[in-house]
């Protein structure tokens, strides 16, 4: 039989996540799919407490930041367009108040941090490796908040650059906790604000500093997120009407790829008994008080007791929430 695609054959790693590990993520909006899905399977999860973040610059001081003592004050924010902004923070924590944005950045603050201090599992996604930074601090900002241009010059990093700069902080990542994976990969999303050629030199830059990185640290390993959507399905049927962000059929078979590196075969099985009992919960019976519905959501909620005498980390409160209302 002819072949008209080159598959990408998933192969296993040299570590898994289970439901037992605590796992941080941040960087792009992939991240964020990614993220998303691992919540919803019940994973224990942190997802971009400064927000999404593109570069990978801004990616290791916001780690560092996790990793020190320091809380965001007044000298850390500025005014614009009526609201107070954060240039290593994503604009969903600008407000109209200093306080409220400060109030903002430092409960993520303090809850990442938190959750850093059991985690070990870590996966960076990089975006791009185009930045930009402020011309009177020589900062690379996470976010240039509309600010106008001639503020900022412009700069693609170098892989020496990146590599550089994550160092000291993979480093302290381990010391902090030695059980720690990290799992590196490069946004499929391509940036073509700067044309194809620019978005072809960034994403090489990317993958050249993972490759570096993956090479100096025996628990830094590549998932390849960027090759399964550009090189295995190829395809602009599985992208979204902007031609440029995956759909969602495309991030489900990323997805399956994850799943099937990561997850052993004993996780995959609590993820399909989780899926079931979530598709359950989503059921919207014509009468929640039938003596039918209510033997449905007694079956449901001992299927949920029995999965988390095994594994007490799942959290079922909203689908206890659904099926104990018509018990």
């Amino acid at each position: 039989m002819m072949q008209f695609r080159t598959e990408i054959k998933p192969s296993i790693m040299p570590f898994d996540i289970r439901h037992e590990h605590n796992l941080l993520s941040m960087g792009s909006c992939f991240t964020e799919h990614i993220g998303e899905k691992l919540t919803k399977a019940k994973f224990i999860t942190c997802h971009n407490p400064f927000g999404i973040i593109y570069n990978p610059i801004s990616m290791a001081a916001c780690l560092s930041y996790l990793l020190s003592d320091k809380i965001f004050s007044d000298q850390d924010i500025f005014f614009h367009n009526h609201r107070y902004h954060s240039f290593l923070h994503h604009s969903s924590f600008s407000d109209t108040t200093a306080a409220a944005t400060l109030q903002k950045m430092n409960n993520q603050l303090a809850e990442g941090r938190l959750f850093l201090a059991t985690a070990d599992r870590l996966l960076l996604t990089f975006g791009t490796a185009q930045v930009f930074s402020t011309k009177k601090e020589l900062q690379i900002v996470t976010n240039c908040h509309k600010l106008p241009q001639y503020l900022f010059d412009k700069r693609r990093l170098g892989v020496d650059e990146i590599v550089t700069s994550f160092l000291p902080v993979f480093l302290a990542l381990k010391e902090h906790s030695p059980s720690l994976k990290v799992i590196l990969t490069v946004s499929p999303v391509r940036h073509l604000r700067e044309g194809f050629v620019e978005n072809q030199r960034s994403k090489a830059a990317l993958l050249l500093a993972v490759e570096a990185l993956e090479a100096e640290f025996d628990f830094v390993h590549y998932f390849p997120a960027y090759e399964l959507l550009l090189d295995d399905l190829r395809d602009y049927r599985f992208y979204g009407d902007d031609l440029i962000h995956p759909n969602s059929q495309a991030i489900g078979y990323i997805w399956e790829h994850f799943e099937q590196r990561f997850f052993s075969t004993n996780t995959q099985r609590i993820i399909r008994d989780v899926r079931a009992i979530q598709t359950a919960a989503a059921h919207r019976p014509f009468d929640s008080q039938s003596l039918d519905y209510q033997q449905f959501a007694k079956v449901n909620l001992a299927k949920i007791a029995h999965l988390q005498q095994s594994f007490p980390m799942l959290n079922f409160d909203q689908e206890k929430a659904v099926f104990s209302f018509s018990v």
